[in-house]
């Protein structure tokens, strides 16, 4: 198993399968509130569903009305189970806090796979090979 330390920026432990992308997010009317589907046309995880998986993203874009959209997911049970960040914004930062998921920043997101199980307690990131 590797370990990867950041920045600890709501402290909580999540797990689930990495979700990876390499382009930034907007849970504000890049997300379906309603399925946790990403549906922004055009982003490397259109059609992807982001409940209770580890979201891998460099940092979030958008209105910061897409704290509350964190929020909304989180508590109708359609939330990530944890952020892993480049770098956070105050928007997801914002979010993260107060739907309390775990997010750490700070990471390198290019040692990080999709399909990938991980683990996120506080700062720390716990990588384990996905399953052949």
């Amino acid at each position: 198993m590797t370990a990867l330390v950041g920045r600890a920026i709501y402290a909580g432990e999540g797990a689930g399968t990495a979700l990876v992308s390499s382009a930034p997010i907007s849970f504000f009317g890049g997300v379906d509130l309603d399925t946790a589907v990403i549906v922004e046309k055009g982003h490397p995880l259109e059609g992807e569903c982001l409940a209770g998986r580890v979201l891998v993203f460099p940092r979030g874009t958008g209105s910061t009305v897409g704290s509350f959209a964190l929020l909304r997911l989180a508590r109708d049970g359609r939330g990530p189970a944890a952020l892993v960040m480049a770098a956070c914004d105050t928007t997801v930062a914002v979010g993260a806090i107060i739907a309390e998921i775990p997010c750490v920043d700070r990471i390198e997101l290019d040692r990080i796979a999709a399909g990938t199980r991980v683990t996120v307690r506080g700062a720390e990131v716990h990588l384990e090979p996905a399953a052949p």
